[in-house]
């Protein structure tokens, strides 16, 4: 195996005890029950990768496959990743800052959101481990992505979602033969079923024994913000948070460019966003607390944030404390308004999690734990398209005419269009 193409990553390691485990599908500790993420050997990257040798490559997250735990090359979403960062001059005017950028993973391949990226690093490291099923517990994107990418790979897939997703949601797991299975019950009760069948099938759970991998899959989106800003920092990253893991992932990212050399040290904040109905996260935050206390009955229209029991929201927290940052949540009425916002203000149509972004970096902002004069970017993480029945009624509707030219000028006079 040439250099370039050389695993990095060395090991499964204890994020509480740091002990040292084989490359297969585990995630927890047998020790202390922690979770496992890859490790990897940062020297040897530090020696063999540069800003040049990533420009050469194909414009996909796999750019940065050194800081990815996979052993070969990508077999699973090649073409996935390196999405716009936009300048949101507009939208910064409306929100009275300096410098805004919006990450837009809402035209991520092939499944619009950045889903994508966890499931194609997840699924390239299950056809190494060997696995021919693979399956996921999913607030909707997920099972989106695992369905389409399983299905470009030729594996088996199984998404199991709560029963009363979006229904756009549903058919874009539909679409692609998947085995779509509704529970009655929250997401938690969901991910508790699907370790149980993990367990006894065998399969490879995206976010259970796989998890490892596909979280990792995450930091390709703070890779990608540094390169997009020319190799240097946002002071700012404000992220959706449903388990913690991408607010987490992308302080992994930053830090890690920094570790390898592909960043000088700089200082940056990331701060979490939830919905009001499902807010365990940002409310211990806002106490101070370490502990996250559980919701067990969410109740947000931002269903793909709706995790009572978030499994990285302890260190989430610590994520942002680390960094100065802070977490805030927002109604849905504000979910919504942070929609239209975006959409009006930079033409970007995000689904619920992108309103619930959009609503808590204005409420940062406001409440001075972002100054208005340093840089922003903001984490726009999947397509409005998949969640518009959450604004459909809101939008208003098109106005009819026949078609006369005296009818629209009739429309003119009346102030209805602008002139």
């Amino acid at each position: 195996m040439s250099d370039e193409n050389r695993p990095f990553f060395s090991n499964l390691k204890c994020r509480e005890c740091g002990r040292l485990y084989p490359k297969e599908a585990i995630h927890i500790c047998e020790f202390d029950f922690g979770p496992l993420e890859a490790a990897y050997d940062y020297e040897a990257i530090a020696a063999s990768i540069s800003r040049e040798a990533i420009a050469a490559r194909p414009q996909t997250m796999w750019r940065y496959r050194e800081l990815l735990p996979i052993d070969g090359s990508s077999t699973v979403g090649a073409q996935v990743g390196f999405t716009p960062l936009v300048r949101a001059k507009r939208l910064a005017e409306a929100l009275g800052v300096r410098e805004l950028y919006i990450k837009n993973d809402t035209v991520n391949y092939p499944t619009l959101s950045f889903k994508d990226r966890v499931v194609s690093v997840a699924l390239s490291r299950a056809c190494e481990l060997g696995f021919s099923v693979v399956a996921c517990a999913s607030t909707g994107n997920l099972a989106n992505s695992v369905a389409a990418n399983a299905a470009s790979a030729g594996l088996r897939s199984y998404v199991l979602i709560p029963a009363d997703l979006e229904r756009n949601k549903v058919l874009n797991s539909l679409v692609y033969g998947t085995n779509v299975i509704g529970i009655h019950g929250p997401y938690d009760q969901v991910n508790r079923l699907c370790s149980e069948i993990a367990g006894k099938y065998g399969w490879g759970f995206v976010n259970v024994n796989l998890r490892p991998y596909y979280a990792e899959g995450s930091k390709t989106q703070g890779f990608e913000i540094a390169e997009q800003l020319g190799w240097k920092l946002p002071r700012h990253t404000v992220i959706p948070m449903a388990s913690g893991s991408l607010l987490t992932k992308i302080h992994k990212a930053y830090r890690e460019l920094i570790q390898v050399g592909l960043l000088d040290e700089q200082p940056f904040s990331v701060h979490g966003a939830q919905a009001s109905g499902c807010a365990p996260i940002s409310t211990a935050m806002k106490k101070g607390a370490d502990i996250v206390k559980p919701v067990p009955k969410p109740d947000t229209i931002a269903k793909s944030l709706a995790i009572g029991t978030p499994a990285d929201g302890y260190y989430a927290i610590r994520s942002m404390k680390e960094t100065g940052g802070f977490a805030e949540d927002c109604t849905d009425e504000e979910v919504i308004e942070g929609i239209r916002l975006l959409a009006e203000q930079e033409g970007i149509f995000a689904e619920t999690a992108g309103g619930v972004t959009v609503a808590c970096a204005k409420k940062l902002i406001e409440g001075g734990n972002i100054p208005r004069e340093e840089s922003i970017v903001l984490c726009i993480t999947g397509h409005g398209l998949k969640t518009a029945e959450a604004v459909a009624e809101k939008c208003g509707e098109p106005r009819l005419i026949k078609p006369s030219l005296r009818e629209f000028e009739t429309l003119l006079a009346d102030e209805l269009l602008p002139a």
